[in-house]
């Protein structure tokens, strides 16, 4: 592998490759079928090698295509479970590490933007990147004061390849569509679309990540490295260890996956309320657990959290408007809670729904919190997605008629992901504590007599 490839005739064709890929992989299992093979097996197989080739060029392009097959993994628990197997280990791959840059290329990469005595500036500094990602990858070294630091160098030509990915990948989005049930994929490709700008400054991933170091200096939970030195498209902060989430979601134990549940919770709420930023990449890779000692119970672990590159810039916090409307709707008040969404864009002013239905489409999507504590499962991520995706279901006809304002998209996003990386967990979380902490409108002192002490899967 050699660098980001950037001729966009290059990129092209390999993504213009996947929908013919898919077509013949179809062709294929029809054949095995008339040739006897049951049509179970042949199906997982041809998911299992739909999956492979799919996120192997995803992941060798980075840029855009990478970023998006991150976004898709984090929402791997809606698959049906007979997929969801030969899916989980190619979809997970994309959210730790890609093939990385050659060394000569970062070497040249850093010399052009921090000089060419950039050697000076660190102690050591390790020429194999310990992560790759989508637009740059991060080297372990040592500062020159002696501090342990990721170097973060942008791939070069990143923002060329993002936007060709993505605009390739919007050609033939409906025949991605069914990777994951209920989900309209041209509208994730658009969203992305529109944050490569923001990602691709470092300038502004350096105030973000500043602001969130500074507001969590001294926080018993969350820990955010600070920022040691920015340049033009390499970014320097602190290096932090620490578990990676993903190996908690592969291997942990339940305590360890509900102190990690209920940290990453705590944080969507609770860092924008406290910073006015939304961090916008929820996927594993950009989280840690940090244990402490070897015998420390999960009880004391704290997160870490890396990467921000995508922020969601909220100075108020979150609207106002979502806490007031899970209370609402969790009292059942139907009439409000359809004029609060008319109100705020989520119902067109032509559109005529029944209150009561409107109520009974949300309850199951907010049932982690009706209750004290609830269990995220990934049956409970796929009942949803099935739910609202049957066109013959109620929850279907009347998804079709509400409307996501373009000021919710991001924040609804972030929300679904986060959702998702719980399920992944299997995660049993006091959801209900954070909305009340954090979330304007909830009310720490409305919650419903009714709710039930605890929920399981």
């Amino acid at each position: 592998m050699s660098d980001l490839p950037r001729k966009a005739v290059t990129r092209t064709a390999k993504l213009a490759a996947l929908p013919l890929g898919f077509a013949g992989r179809a062709t294929w299992g029809l054949g095995k079928r008339i040739g006897g093979r049951s049509a179970e097996l042949v199906g997982r197989e041809l998911q299992q090698r739909t999956a492979e080739q799919l996120f192997k060029v995803l992941g060798e392009l980075k840029g855009g295509a990478m970023k998006f097959g991150q976004a898709l993994s984090v929402f791997e628990s809606a698959l049906p479970e007979e997929i969801a197997g030969p899916y989980r280990a190619a979809l997970t791959k994309l959210q730790e590490a890609a093939p990385p840059m050659p060394t000569r290329s970062v070497h040249a990469a850093l010399a052009e933007r921090l000089g060419e005595d950039w050697r000076e500036l660190f102690t050591e500094f390790e020429d194999q990147p310990s992560a790759a990602a989508s637009i740059g990858q991060v080297h372990r070294a040592v500062w020159h004061d002696g501090r342990e630091v990721a170097v973060k160098v942008q791939y070069p030509g990143a923002g060329e390849a993002l936007l060709s990915d993505l605009t390739q990948l919007s050609r033939f989005a409906r025949l991605l569509g069914p990777l994951i049930p209920g989900m309209d994929i041209k509208p994730l490709i658009s969203e992305l679309r529109d944050r490569i700008s923001e990602e691709l400054d470092y300038e502004l991933e350096a105030r973000a990540q500043r602001a969130h170091a500074r507001e969590f200096a001294q926080d018993p939970d969350v820990v955010v490295p600070d920022v040691v030195h920015q340049g033009d498209q390499v970014l320097i902060t602190e290096w932090m260890g620490g578990l990676p989430l993903s190996e908690v979601i592969e291997r942990g134990s339940q305590e360890e996956r509900d102190r990690a549940g209920q940290l990453l919770a705590r944080f969507l709420f609770s860092g924008t309320a406290r910073t006015g930023l939304l961090h916008a990449d929820p996927h594993p890779g950009n989280f840690r657990l940090l244990t402490g000692d070897d015998d420390s119970p999960p009880e004391s672990w704290r997160l870490g959290v890396l990467d921000f590159g995508t922020v969601d810039r909220l100075p108020d916090g979150l609207p106002p408007t979502i806490g007031t409307a899970l209370r609402m709707t969790l009292d059942g008040q139907a009439d409000g809670v359809l004029d609060l969404l008319r109100e705020e864009g989520f119902v067109k002013p032509s559109i005529e729904l029944d209150p009561e239905a409107v109520l009974d489409y949300l309850l199951p999507i907010i049932e982690p919190a009706q209750v004290t504590k609830f269990t995220f499962s990934r049956g409970w991520m796929r009942a949803q997605a099935a739910r609202i995706a049957d066109p013959r279901s109620p929850a279907h006809q009347l998804a079709r008629q509400l409307n996501l304002p373009p000021s919710y998209l991001l924040i609804h996003r972030v929300t679904t992901s986060t959702i998702g990386v719980l399920c992944q967990l299997g995660a049993s979380v006091r959801l209900r504590d954070e909305l009340e902490a954090w979330v304007p409108g909830f009310g720490a002192g409305e919650e419903s007599e009714e709710a039930s002490e605890e929920a399981p899967a």
